[in-house]
């Protein structure tokens, strides 16, 4: 799987993600990923890639231009290297996600839905956001990590590409930690245990040391219900009534 995010910030992108398992995935070739940077793709003479907003207000719009070229610059060497590689997917559904407050949630459907996809497209917006004629005609998806205003997109565009890499067979090392983790079935995940047995009087459940797979099995999925039930009744009403 291949991540390309386009950013006027391209060091803050691969710093985070050259680090961690994502960073080893890289190495082994399970995932890659590119920070595109906008700038260079602005014909202005100063690399200026914003301007005032029509209709008056506060702060700075970024310009159709660069957005537009930087992305098309980015779909054409999709479409190039399917075609080095006898792939003809059309780079055109290549799928641009735009990284912002007024997009989908977020949560772990979606990852596990753009997962699937062979490249992807992040869009980091800055100031007030990007024109809006260059988005009606390059996004593709319109994605939000939360109801809450950053600085730029970078940040929510590394949460999400963290998110899907791991579901990429071969990032992590063990495949089921995947399929096991806090919204893998719906429900938070269950409480975690290592050695030592004992730590401050607290013990280990015993039913953990059993060697009862069916029962531990159980005891999971009660104590997932529990603390589902406790810290996100949202979703343990939705795992409710899907089970009814």
């Amino acid at each position: 799987m291949f991540f390309h995010v386009l950013t006027l910030f391209p060091d803050m992108i691969m710093d985070g993600l050259n680090t961690s398992i994502l960073g080893k995935a890289m190495e082994r070739g399970c995932i890659r990923a590119e920070a595109v940077n906008i700038r260079d793709y602005t014909l202005d003479k100063h690399l200026k890639v914003d301007d005032y907003t029509y209709g008056g207000g506060a702060g700075m719009l970024m310009q159709a231009q660069p957005v537009y070229d930087c992305t098309m610059a980015v779909l054409d060497s999709i479409a190039k290297r399917g075609a080095e590689c006898g792939n003809a997917t059309d780079a055109k559904k290549t799928r641009v996600i735009y990284v912002t407050p007024q997009g989908r949630i977020f949560d772990q459907k979606t990852a596990q839905e753009l997962a699937k996809e062979e490249d992807l497209i992040f869009l980091c917006g800055h100031y007030e956001g990007i024109d809006e004629r260059v988005l009606e005609e390059v996004v593709t998806d319109y994605i939000s990590i939360g109801d809450y205003v950053l600085t730029g997109g970078e940040l929510p565009a590394m949460v999400m590409i963290d998110a899907i890499a791991r579901l990429v067979p071969g990032v992590l090392n063990n495949d089921e930690s995947a399929q096991t983790e806090s919204f893998g079935n719906g429900l938070l995940e269950y409480p975690q245990y290592s050695r030592p047995r004992i730590w401050h009087d607290k013990e280990v459940p015993p039913v953990l040391l059993s060697g009862d797979h069916k029962k531990v099995e159980e005891w999971r999925l009660e104590q997932s219900l529990i603390r589902t039930k406790e810290r996100r009744p949202d979703l343990y009403e939705k795992w409710r009534e899907s089970h009814l």
